[in-house]
């Protein structure tokens, strides 16, 4: 069995963000628009009038202050309220892809080898611009890679079941070096309209080069271990597809778009997630006490809060939980890559990390790694 190791990562940030500031006047109007014209039904009882957000009331829920998104007029436009991103043309490199290229050319730049060296690309995300010709196989052809693609999703759960997937291959032999990418438009799935859940995504890609230990270079981490598990639940759920036929149109139809019943999923994903943790680290012979970093999906301030007392036994400190959901919110699977691409410093070699990830499913993965010399 081949060890393998993440070598290289990328990250790719939109240049427009959105404050919370922005989000809730343009929440607000809305909110007023909407009350105003449905004034005679919700005076009758047979409507509620739909409340204010605000600042506060985001940053307690979720401790996210800002988000980065490919379009910014169209979300904070009170009478549209969803982004506004062409559709290209087929020979044209598209949205999701040219995002995608752009974390990776980063990784590969990282890296320092030629991508002849890559045998696959994985592209690893919530959701797919459409149902073929795979994402990845497009990356693929973008970047000049041989070899095969394909694209997988398991929602938030995305990135930690391709580095599951990657280090697979490496380990067959397949391969000996997998480019993974992790494109997420989460602003395209989220009702800007439902104040309960308005402020959770933003836009990101991340990249990640898993390679074979025989043929790696110094530096990069070791992957001690990689675990994966899934559990069926309705509590999070976009019922959007290709045999719906149109794209959601309002309010009425809320089920086509991001819907979860937060605390449901809070109180079931914190300890299928944290014993997930603690099971996987005994069985890899890891003190969780140990552990320097904490790479948490980044979907709730409050859970990854949780989840970090309960693995460490103790109060995290900012240094041990990474946190970054405060600028970029939740961004679905790239989450955990970007607060690992973002939060690598200070390891001596021989320290031991996480990275985790936990969503919609239910799913979860965890990649436990050590700094390399």
């Amino acid at each position: 069995m081949i060890n393998s190791i993440i070598a290289a990562t990328g990250l790719f940030t939109p240049d427009q963000a959105i404050s919370n500031e922005e989000l809730v006047a343009a929440y607000n109007a809305y909110a007023d628009r909407w009350n105003a014209e449905n004034a005679a039904q919700i005076a009758e009882g047979d409507l509620a009038p739909l409340t204010h957000s605000s600042v506060e009331f985001i940053e307690k829920a979720s401790g996210i202050q800002s988000r980065f998104v490919l379009d910014k007029s169209g979300v904070l436009d009170p009478g549209r309220m969803t982004p506004n991103i062409p559709e290209r043309g087929n020979d044209e490199l598209s949205t999701m892809a040219e995002m995608a290229v752009a974390a990776a050319r980063q990784a590969i730049a990282a890296w320092g080898k030629d991508v002849s060296q890559i045998g696959a690309v994985l592209c690893a995300a919530s959701n797919m611009p459409r149902p073929y010709p795979a994402l990845a196989i497009e990356v693929q052809q973008a970047l000049g890679i041989e070899g095969f693609a394909f694209d997988m999703n398991v929602a938030c759960s995305s990135a930690t079941f391709g580095i599951k997937t990657a280090s697979d291959f490496i380990g067959s032999g397949s391969v000996k070096a997998v480019l993974m990418v992790n494109p997420e438009v989460c602003s395209a799935h989220l009702n800007f309209r439902d104040r309960d859940s308005h402020f959770i995504f933003g836009d990101v890609c991340t990249a990640v080069i898993i390679e074979a230990e025989d043929q790696a270079g110094p530096g990069g981490w070791d992957i001690l271990g990689t675990r994966l598990q899934t559990q069926f639940s309705n509590n999070i759920r976009n019922n959007f597809g290709f045999l719906n036929n149109a794209a959601p149109e309002g309010i009425g139809q809320v089920d086509k778009l991001f819907v979860q019943q937060g605390r449901k999923v809070f109180k079931e994903v914190v300890p299928m997630v944290s014993d997930m943790i603690i099971d996987h680290a005994r069985d890899l012979a890891v003190n969780t006490d140990a552990l320097k970093r904490l790479w948490l999906h980044q979907a709730n301030i409050n859970m990854n809060v949780l989840i970090g007392r309960k693995v460490l036994g103790r109060e995290p400190s900012p240094e041990e939980n990474v946190i970054v959901l405060d600028r970029y919110a939740n961004t679905s699977s790239a989450g955990s890559v970007i607060a690992f691409h973002l939060h690598q410093d200070g390891f001596e070699p021989g320290e031991t990390g996480l990275i985790c990830s936990f969503g919609a499913g239910y799913s979860a993965g965890t990649v436990f790694v050590r700094k390399r010399g």
